[in-house]
């Protein structure tokens, strides 16, 4: 379904993707949609939330495959890993423009598995 569908169809909420993420992000704002995102680029444009894993982890994480391939190992002898570091972003900005009140359970929630990053003016 298209996200122009949604809010006349009485969805309270969007779960979109793509590519155009400046687009997407700012529908949903000018549409009153909140919105959560697999990736956080859609909120540094001004998306409501994005739960994903996290990109720098990964990156890191494929830096010791380089490192042991380089040093002889065969890539398929290496093992598939799945993320272990997943972050939730949430822009206390456009949650303000959204009228939206993040609880303080979430907002004082601290893990060693995922991290959360807060930003905007509440």
């Amino acid at each position: 379904m298209a996200i122009q569908e949604a809010s006349p169809l009485g969805h309270h909420a969007t779960l979109p993707a793509g590519e155009k993420v400046d687009q997407v992000a700012s529908f949903a704002q000018r549409s009153r949609l909140p919105s959560i995102y697999g990736a956080r680029e859609y909120v540094d444009a001004g998306g409501l939330m994005s739960y994903g894993p996290s990109i720098a982890d990964l990156f890191r994480r494929a830096a010791t495959y380089v490192d042991k391939i380089l040093k002889g190992a065969k890539p398929a002898d290496l093992p598939v890993e799945q993320p272990t570091k997943f972050e939730l972003i949430i822009n206390l900005k456009t949650a303000k423009a959204l009228d939206l009140t993040i609880p303080p359970s979430v907002l004082s929630q601290d893990s060693t598995a995922s991290t959360m990053a807060l930003f905007g003016e509440p």
